[in-house]
Formats: structure tokens, sequence, C-alpha cells
């Protein structure tokens, strides 16, 4: 074997371990350390054994970079992790866009000219790139409040975008018969820019963890690409795990929303629909109550399942939440966590906010293992969910998520549900739960309020 091989088959095991790692809570941080060394053996590797002729511009990038990642990653919340990727995905596509770009003007000029094959990856490296970039600008626009949440659509649209995806591929057809089409090869580029933005706009927010699982998908197609234009080949084997890892997970959330990977990218999910009888949700007829109710009842609980979602992001509540488990469980009460498969706003969002507090992991369940617990348990607490533990997902065929699996909730002897206000969730219907007999409304600011809670409950077992 080459010596120069020999650092890109380290990396390649370490990425290999990082994604087994990554399959379980257990050893998530293991397997992300294991990657991130992976990536330094990778880096490493290239810049000693590549004939460089100077290294001046490589040190100022991997300083401004360095700076920028340092700085994100000491400054940006957990709470904004979901904008923080995002912005990630749309850096690693606009790198391998601007790889790929300069390598074609590079070789285009010289005398060896480009064959088939390169000019193929090459193409394909700066339209998944570039579609990439603005794809992960909008999803962070979106996450972010830039742009509405909502689902943008027009007439056409479906047909407008997939005609420019298979437009592009056709122009990328041409420029592999031709390379010197110099024309054509920039216009994929600028197409894969404007798919980029009309591809999810019509996507609505509840859809952005799944968006952002593909956008990462095509992040890894384009690394790919740019590994056989390179002819590296740790690019190709990163970018081939980062691809098909990125899709496989796009289609499990989507079967965890009970929907088609077509209907997450062409439903425009999260349009109000109206229910058989033509009522758009149930009468706001909510059993609101104090804090001094919802604390009786926790005091008395002897099973407790906490059920978080996006609001416990939004009010940073996840410790909080940890310290009143700690104050119920000190108070004879079992505790434990449901958690969803699309809850929040990233894949396995609700995960990585509830290690941050240090929860047990062997506290946390997924749908399949905890849903049959609900109708043994003394109380349910909902904090800032709302589509995963709406009823009418089993109940309400006229639903738009109907079918959707759902945390089973309504079935608790008590539930108390924590929100900011009555707004609706992401999907923008009314939550037939918030109206059930055995439901508490306790409005109010998700973190204040549980402080209230973990203050009432201590002070009930001191008494």
């Amino acid at each position: 074997m080459s010596a120069s091989l020999l650092p890109y088959l380290i990396a390649s095991v370490c990425f290999i371990l990082a994604l087994q790692g990554l399959s379980s809570p257990i050893h998530a941080r293991r397997g992300n350390l294991i990657g991130a060394f992976g990536m330094l053996v990778a880096v490493v590797g290239t810049l000693v054994f590549t004939h460089i002729l100077t290294f001046t511009w490589i040190a100022i990038g991997l300083m401004i970079g360095a700076a920028i990642g340092a700085a994100m990653s000491i400054w940006i919340p957990m709470t904004k992790m979901p904008e923080r990727i995002a912005l990630s995905h749309s850096f690693g596509g606009l790198a391998a866009a601007l790889v790929g770009v300069s390598e074609y003007h590079h070789r285009i000029s010289g005398p060896e000219g480009i064959d088939r094959f390169t000019m193929a990856a090459l193409g394909l490296e700066v339209f998944l790139g570039f579609l990439t970039f603005t794809g992960s600008l909008m999803a962070f626009g979106k996450l972010q409040g830039l742009i509405t949440g909502a689902p943008v659509t027009w007439k056409g649209q479906n047909a407008i975008n997939i005609t420019m995806f298979f437009g592009a591929l056709a122009l990328l057809v041409l420029v592999v018969v031709d390379p010197h089409q110099s024309v054509l090869f920039y216009a994929t580029g600028v197409i894969g820019l404007i798919v980029g933005v009309l591809a999810v706009l019509p996507i609505g927010g509840a859809d952005m963890p799944v968006v952002i699982s593909l956008l990462n998908s095509y992040a890894g197609l384009a690394s790919a690409s740019t590994g056989f234009a390179l002819g590296n080949p740790v690019l190709i084997i990163a970018g081939a795990l980062d691809g098909t890892s990125g899709f496989l997970l796009s289609l499990k959330m989507s079967q965890a929303m009970n929907r088609s990977f077509a209907n997450v990218l062409f439903g425009a999910f999260g349009q109000v629909a109206p229910t058989p009888d033509g009522v758009a949700g149930p009468a706001a007829n909510y059993n609101l109550a104090t804090v001094e109710d919802a604390v009786g009842v926790l005091t008395a609980a002897q099973t407790v399942i906490v059920v978080p979602g996006y609001g416990m992001a939004v009010s940073q509540a996840q410790h909080a939440v940890r310290e009143l488990a700690q104050a119920l469980e000190a108070n004879g009460a079992t505790v434990k966590y449901a958690i969803h498969p699309v809850a929040g706003r990233m894949p396995g969002h609700m995960n990585v906010l509830l290690a941050e507090a240090n929860v047990p992991y062997d506290q946390l369940y997924d749908l399949d293992d905890i849903n049959d617990e609900f109708s043994r348990t003394d109380v349910s607490l909902v904090v800032g969910a709302n589509d995963v533990v709406n009823p009418a997902a089993k109940t309400n065929p006229g639903s738009p998520i109907y079918g959707m699996p759902v945390f089973n909730t309504d079935e608790s002897r008590a539930v108390i549900v924590l929100k900011r206000s009555m707004a609706t969730g992401f999907a923008g219907i009314e939550n037939d739960l918030f109206v059930k007999p055995n439901t508490m409304m306790v409005l109010g600011d998700a973190k204040k309020t549980l402080r209230e809670f973990i203050a009432g409950v201590k002070e009930e077992a001191a008494a």
C-alpha cells in the first residue's frame, strides 16, 4: 500500500466507526470524536502527501475557518442547533461547488482537457453543491423565522421544479459530450442555485427535520463527486457514507410521520385542512389550570412521562425539566422521557437537548417502546410538544396528520401541557388533546413555569 493512502484508510475506518457510534445515544459522543479524529487524519494526510507549492493560503483559510467554527461552537446555544446545522450544510455545499468550478476552469484550460467521467463528476458536484447551498440557506431562514415557516406555494410549482431539475441533468449530459461548452456548465450551477430556493420554499416548517436530513444527503453526494473529480478516495468514501445515511434517515423520518417521501417534498404539509363536518378544529374549551393545581397533581403522581417538544428548545427549559424530574424522583415517583422521531427541528433534537441537561440515557424511550405505558401512567407532562401528541392523528380521518404515529398521551390519568400560548403547532391545526377532560393547560414560558413546579414540589415534599 502506498504511504499516501494510509491516512485515507485510517480516516475511512474512523468515519464508519463514527456512524456506528452515532446510532446509539450511549456511544454518540465517542462516535463524534472518532469522526472528528478521522477528519483530522484525512486533512493532515492530504496536506502532507499532496504536492502543494505554498501553504500560505491554506494557513489563512485554516485560521479563518477555525475562528468561525470556534465562535459557532462557543456562542451558538444548543437550542439553535438546527439553524447551525443548516448553515454548516450550506457551507459544505458551497465549498464543493466552488471546488468543482475551480477544477473545471483549471482542466478546461490545460493541455489534457477533461475526460467524460471527470466532467460528469464535476457537473454533479457543482449542481448538487449549489442546490445544497441555497436550499440550506432557505431551511435556515425558515428555522430562524426570517422566512415564513408555512408552505409557500404557487400554481405549477412541482412541474416547474421537476422541469428545472431534469433540465439541469440534460444540460449536464450535453456538457459531458462536449466539455468545452462552458456556458452550459455554468448554467447547470445557476439552475442548482434556483432549484435549491424553489424546492424548499413550498415545504412547511414541520418538515424541516426531513429537509435538513435530505440536504445533508445532497452535500454528501456532492462531496463524493468531488472525490471522483480530484481522485481523492477519502472524499469518495466519506461523501458516499454521508449521502446514503442522510437519504436513509430522510426515509425513516418520513415513515415516522406515516407519509411518503414524495409527500414530504411535494405535499406542502402545514396547511389547515377542514374536518369532514367543515370545522377546522375543536372549540377552544380548554381547561386552564394554575401552577398550584399542576403541582398538586404532580406531587401525588407515582409515574410520570415527560414529552418534550420544540417549545422546550425555544424556552431553553431542558435543565429545568431535569431538575423537576429529580424533585419528583426524590418524592418517590418514576420519571421517563418519551422522544418522538420528528420532535423538534432536526433529527435527534430532543436527545441533544436532554443529553446537555445530563438526563440519563436509560430514561429516554422511543415511541414504540413507551406508547403502551401511557395508559398506566399517572401524569404525562407535555413540555412544548404539539402535533406529536395530537389524538386527531388516530381518530380524525379528515386531519392532515391522520395516520401519523403519535404518543398515546391522552390515555394517561392526567395530562399537564405547558405552552406559551394556544397557538397551533407547525401542522397548523387544533390539538384535540387540549380539550380532553383529563388535560390541564398551564400557559406561560415553560422554563419559568417549570421553576415554579420545582419549588412547589419541594415545598409539598417538605411539608
